[in-house]
């Protein structure tokens, strides 16, 4: 049996909802995961961009004063933010290469409902994910966005979707869950 992302492993119990949303079966692209990751870490984090700002500014007012002339302190810092950024960046692509996260990129198909969301490697082989494990959820200019946790999430891109009625009803379920604002 195969492992499953954000759910326990098991066999399908449940019976399949007639009227759920069934997604096409997609998986997460890497890249994709990789710019996802790297978004959740900037909305996450952006408020400690002042930090290198402030260092920058007081050593702007110190050079324009005379106090202290120091021009090295603006390499350490652009040094210090792109060496932060890339070791974030290789944490992410290094989590697309090791095998025990090959599981985040099987292709899957989605069947959700408003009490549920079954992942569903094939049709005995799948997960289940409560709404309750949802912690938030955006939609951009082409997908949802369900985040489960710190760098946890399932990206459903509109082109998944049988119809337009799908992702609408998706919309739906996510207002009335409160994920998204109306």
């Amino acid at each position: 049996m195969s492992k499953m992302y954000g759910a326990q492993q098991r066999q399908m119990q449940a019976p399949s909802n007639p009227l759920a949303i069934k997604t096409k079966k997609f998986a997460l692209e890497k890249n994709k995961f990789v710019g996802l990751c790297m978004r959740q870490l900037f909305s996450n984090q952006w408020k400690f961009a002042f930090i290198p700002l402030a260092l920058v500014l007081g050593n702007v007012a110190l050079n324009l004063t005379g106090t202290y002339k120091n021009y090295w302190i603006y390499i350490f810092i652009a040094v210090g933010v792109i060496g932060y950024i890339l070791f974030w960046l290789i944490q992410f692509t290094g989590i697309t290469q090791l095998a025990q996260y090959k599981q985040l990129f099987d292709k899957y198909r989605y069947e959700i409902d408003s009490r549920q969301i079954f992942m569903k490697l094939s049709d005995k082989e799948g997960g289940m994910i409560k709404w309750d494990m949802i912690l938030g959820a955006y939609k951009d200019k082409e997908a949802y966005v369900l985040e489960m946790g710190k760098y946890q999430f399932l990206h459903l891109p509109f082109s998944v979707f049988n119809n337009d009625n799908d992702k609408k009803l998706l919309d739906k379920i996510l207002r009335d869950k409160g994920y998204l604002k109306a």
